[in-house]
């Protein structure tokens, strides 16, 4: 079985994910729902279907603005099912606005999603899917696990032998006590 890392060398879809997304960390609230959407979009699915998604995938969600999405009535759920460019599953998208309600009171009680995120880690995947079951809609442990490889929380993203792996290690910042937090990706 080949792994993610020799898969993506290359390739025109995966490869500038796994290059420069997956596995890095974000303190970004809409980087970390998007994430965790297109986790949940992908169930089911191909990744590769996902990637080829996303760009209609973010402009049909408000590029997964958490208060736009929460906001969302049965116009914005009727309009999704009838848009050809993404996946259309009602329950998927049902997850998805619920969870950007979720994360609303995730931002209330911890400061923000990544806070909360850091403030759990770390822990074993076992424990972070059955939080993500409690705290979360539609996050079974593949969904969980991926995501949370997706942010650098699970180890797993990149074999160790991987360029990328050192780049995505580079971006944690260790603190005594509570595993690491991340750091803001500079944006200039």
């Amino acid at each position: 079985m080949v792994d993610y890392c020799e898969m993506a060398k290359g390739h025109p879809i995966h490869g500038p994910y796994h290059d420069t997304e997956y596995g890095f960390p974000s303190r970004d609230e809409r980087v970390i729902f998007e994430r965790l959407a297109l986790e949940i979009m992908q169930a089911g699915l191909s990744w590769e279907i996902v990637l080829k998604k996303r760009p209609a995938l973010n402009a049909a969600f408000d590029s997964f603005t958490v208060d736009k999405v929460a906001a969302y009535g049965e116009a914005d759920v009727t309009r999704l099912l009838a848009d050809p460019a993404i996946i259309r599953n009602r329950l998927k998208i049902a997850a998805i606005i619920e969870n950007a309600r979720r994360i609303q009171t995730i931002r209330q009680e911890a400061g923000s999603f990544a806070a909360w995120l850091d403030a759990h880690h770390p822990q074993s995947r076992e424990s972070w899917v059955k939080l993500f079951k409690k705290t979360f809609k539609f996050t079974g442990g593949e969904i969980v696990g991926e995501f949370l490889m997706s942010l650098g929380y699970l180890e797993g993203a990149h074999k160790r032998g991987c360029p990328v792996y050192a780049l995505a290690e580079a971006t944690k910042i260790r603190v005594q006590g509570s595993g690491y937090r991340v750091q803001q990706k500079d944006s200039s």
